[in-house]
């Protein structure tokens, strides 16, 4: 994708979004944290309904490791792969008390280190707790990316440097949040929905669905 076009394209996306964010609920770095650990194979919507109900008990890494590993899975049952993710949650609380004074933080490496904690959560929880400029590859960035033509690669390493390197500095604070959002409603998986796309025009996806072309913003 040119230079002028990612510019237009994260341009309209402001436009219609201004100040997007995570669909997940959270109000400290830590209950993001547990989320997005949460949220690997799930639905948002399903880890919120889980969080709901758990933080207003147990949203400290104390008071969930005050919970026990059982106690904490009956507040998660409903949450796919629940016994892996209960295990790393109680492990990263054990390392956040131990070795972090019970914060979550705010180095790559540190996060990285913590159990069911990966690259791509490290990104999310740098960019959205933390306010700093990352963009974290999943499964819908990854397809919006290759689809638009805006950042091309085979895996999501690939993806995430040339994202960093094609998307403009004013716009690389909330692009993760963009993509994410235009991947999981419009650019979708199994049928995009093109004619309401509002950056349809500068897409190379070959294979849009048919429709009338929307209006983009003024």
């Amino acid at each position: 994708m040119k230079r002028n076009d990612v510019i237009e394209m994260f341009t309209r996306l402001r436009e219609f979004n201004p100040q997007p964010t995570t669909e997940l609920d959270y109000t400290t770095p830590f209950e993001l944290l547990v989320a997005v650990i949460l949220s690997a194979q799930a639905t948002d919507v399903g880890v919120n309904k889980a969080t709901r109900r758990l933080y207003p008990i147990a949203n400290t890494p104390q008071a969930i490791l005050d919970l026990g590993e059982e106690g904490f899975k009956r507040h998660i049952a409903s949450i796919g792969l629940f016994n892996a993710k209960a295990k790393n949650v109680i492990a990263t609380c054990r390392i956040l008390v131990d070795q972090h004074g019970g914060e979550v933080p705010r180095e790559r490496e540190a996060l990285e280190a913590l159990p069911g904690v990966g690259r791509k959560t490290a990104n999310v929880i740098l960019n959205t707790a933390f306010g700093e400029p990352t963009i974290a590859v999943d499964t819908h960035i990854f397809r919006v990316a290759n689809r638009t033509g805006l950042a091309k690669g085979k895996n999501v390493r690939e993806v995430e440097d040339k994202l960093l390197r094609v998307v403009p500095a004013e716009f690389r604070q909330d692009a993760h949040h963009w993509l994410i959002l235009h991947g999981r409603y419009v650019c979708k998986a199994r049928k995009p929905d093109c004619p309401t796309c509002l950056i349809r025009d500068l897409c190379s996806y070959r294979h849009k669905t048919v429709g009338s072309m929307p209006t983009t913003p003024a």
